[in-house]
């Protein structure tokens, strides 16, 4: 026998989905922080979230007046940037971009035996005005975006440090979180594209929808 599916509109999906969140939520989540973490585990379906974001202290607040100025925000992958609310983006005065398939970029890698992940990175530090880094899938672009940080070449407003992966990624966090930049990271192995792109989105919610 067939399960009958319900009809629902996509915002009612949404709005059961968060209620449905609300409720499963293995314990209470601070007020300030509670539209990311929701929105990571509405992305992703995974509890673990919860207690595994870690948020540097003035994190939301630093974003949220980044945005207010018109950030541009830097994605490790085309992945990434598709998932960020365009017209959010729009409504609030902010850009987003990725380098990573430039060729300028695949060039300056395959030169100097670099990934392309780092490449863009370090082509995104040129950009004028106030920067939000998301890297989600790539533990090198923030490796040199913490390198980059270390030098004194650029310093993001936001750094969200969610790679995915084994190698060199819980390493990568760590630097992040013992920089003095604001940053919000998915600690352990988890991230992702699709947590990087949750997280902006919520930050821009925030802002107002």
């Amino acid at each position: 026998m067939k399960a009958e599916l319900e009809r629902v509109s996509p915002v009612e999906i949404e709005k059961r989905s968060f209620e449905i969140i609300g409720r499963e939520l293995p314990h209470p989540v601070d007020e300030s922080i509670a539209p990311v973490v929701k929105r990571v585990i509405h992305a992703t379906a995974d509890f673990d979230y919860v207690d595994s974001l870690y948020f540097s202290e003035g994190a939301i607040d630093a974003a949220l007046a980044a945005l207010r100025g018109g950030a541009t925000i830097v994605t490790d992958t085309a992945m990434a940037l598709a998932g960020i609310n365009k017209a959010a983006l729009q409504r609030h005065g902010c850009a987003a971009r990725c380098f990573i398939a430039d060729e300028d970029v695949a060039s300056a890698a395959a030169a100097r035996g670099i990934t392309r992940s780092a490449a863009a990175v370090e082509k995104a530090a040129a950009l004028e005005g106030p920067l939000v880094f998301a890297v989600g899938n790539a533990p090198t672009a923030l490796v040199r975006l913490c390198e980059m940080m270390g030098e004194g070449k650029v310093r993001p407003r936001l750094v969200i440090g969610v790679p995915v992966g084994f190698v060199n990624v819980i390493q990568s966090k760590e630097m992040l979180m013992d920089s003095d930049v604001p940053c919000i990271v998915a600690r352990g192995r988890k991230g992702g594209s699709t947590v990087a792109a949750a997280i902006c989105n919520a930050l821009l919610y925030m802002l107002g929808r």
